[in-house]
């Protein structure tokens, strides 16, 4: 069983997770690359948190989306195949949002294209639909709700 606690922690963290991933698909759309990849790195991360969530992680400080699937696949090896390319994600935490962050100099708006965003929204709405299918999996494992107490 599940603890209500944790299924509706995870609940708040996925739905911020599919928030983000919209978000992102607008960005990139608004020709913003930079943002749009940096934006689908934390949809990534806060749907591996969601997992983690549900499974009794109660801090979960991480932000590299490929040692979070590595953390989620102690519960599910499946999640040992995302890692190989959600990883990919981690490249856009630091370097999108500070100019010191990119090795060749310049600033983030100007290092990032088109082509940078779309892999990213790729790969983080693929991510979400992992860990949402996999959440919808364990639904049926939530300690149901107590009663209401009727009242006088």
């Amino acid at each position: 069983m599940i603890r209500r606690d944790r299924w509706e922690e995870a609940q708040r963290w996925l739905e911020q997770a599919r928030w983000d991933v919209n978000a992102a698909r607008r960005v990139r759309e608004a020709e913003l690359y930079s943002l749009a990849c940096f934006v689908s790195q934390q949809a990534a991360e806060k749907a591996l948190k969601a997992y983690l969530f549900c499974q009794g992680l109660e801090v979960i400080r991480e932000h590299s989306v490929g040692r979070l699937a590595k953390r989620a696949a102690n519960y599910d090896p499946e999640f040992a195949q995302v890692k190989t390319w959600a990883a990919l994600l981690d490249k856009y935490y630091i370097p999108t949002r500070y100019p010191n962050g990119l090795a060749s100099g310049g600033i983030p708006a100007e290092a990032y294209d088109d082509q940078d965003a779309a892999r990213a929204v790729e790969l983080a709405e693929k991510l979400f639909g992992v860990v949402e299918a996999k959440l919808n999996a364990l639904a049926s494992a939530v300690e149901p709700e107590e009663p209401e107490e009727p009242e006088e």
